[in-house]
């Protein structure tokens, strides 16, 4: 085999910086050749999202069927799906396929504050997805809004919350602790079998956080089947994004939070 197929079933950024396009980023800087099934448009810059134009489930199932007839694909990366209709949709072809690798990232609100996932999909979400994932990688507000409780404001509150989020049903929860104080940013890896992996590397002094959240887990997605277990393959993605954090400011994308460097190893 020469390069590994990963695709990334997500909404489009307009911006670059997050969404299909910032997966696609990601995964070339793997090394991997990135696919997409596109679930949702938005209009969005770095200063905030201005609309949503939700695909149709009908052709975003269309969409999967066709590339996977096609194509072996190697791992997934799930991300905004904005519907019930959708969730349940990428439920039932992640077991029609026989999909494996399955990275979810729980796409609810961008980072301007714009909710991207209707409330009325989040039970799709909690029974329907989780349960096929092998790995969840949400932030703190997202972790709140899956178990219905207050944000976590320490680590301990992480790791119990990490621990319940293993309850609705993924294999693997990668807990991200970047909205804690603090001059670390310490992440929490989770399998309910050995014990809890913290990953922790120096906060980065940057404004330009745009999508860091898609980045990190599609960059998961791509190292998967390059590495020999998942704690790997989270640690060398937080790494690599830790460096594309530390370049963000050479990126001039727009007058908002701005993307992530995804190419600083080449650029």
């Amino acid at each position: 085999m020469s390069v590994y197929n990963v695709v990334s079933i997500a909404g489009s950024d307009p911006s670059g910086g997050a969404g299909i396009q910032a997966d696609l980023k990601s995964f070339s800087a793997h090394g991997v050749f990135g696919m997409s099934v596109v679930t949702a448009l938005t209009a969005q810059s770095t200063r905030g999202v201005t609309g949503v134009h939700g695909v149709p489930a009908s052709f975003v199932v269309d969409q999967m069927d066709t590339l996977f007839e096609d194509a072996t694909v190697h791992a997934v990366k799930v991300g905004m799906l904005g519907t019930a209709e959708v969730t349940e949709a990428v439920a039932a072809a992640i077991d029609r396929r026989g999909l494996s690798n399955v990275v979810v990232d729980p796409v609810m609100v961008a980072k301007s504050g714009d909710r991207l996932l209707e409330r009325s999909a989040m039970e799709a979400l909690r029974s329907e997805l989780l349960p096929r994932a092998d790995l969840l990688t949400p932030n703190l507000p997202e972790a709140a809004d899956l178990l219905d409780e207050e944000e976590a404001t320490d680590l301990a509150t992480m790791r119990a919350q990490a621990e319940r989020l293993l309850k609705l049903g993924p294999r693997r929860v990668l807990l991200k602790g970047g909205h804690l104080p603090g001059t670390d940013s310490v992440d929490l890896l989770v399998d309910g079998e050995s014990a809890p992996v913290e990953l922790s590397a120096t906060r980065v002094a940057t404004r330009n956080t745009h999508g860091t959240g898609c980045t990190l887990s599609s960059a998961i997605a791509a190292l998967i089947p390059q590495r020999p277990d998942m704690a790997t393959a989270v640690a060398d993605a937080k790494t690599w994004l830790t460096e594309a954090l530390r370049r963000a400011d050479e990126i001039d994308a727009g007058g908002g939070q701005g993307p992530v460097h995804h190419f600083h190893v080449w650029w």
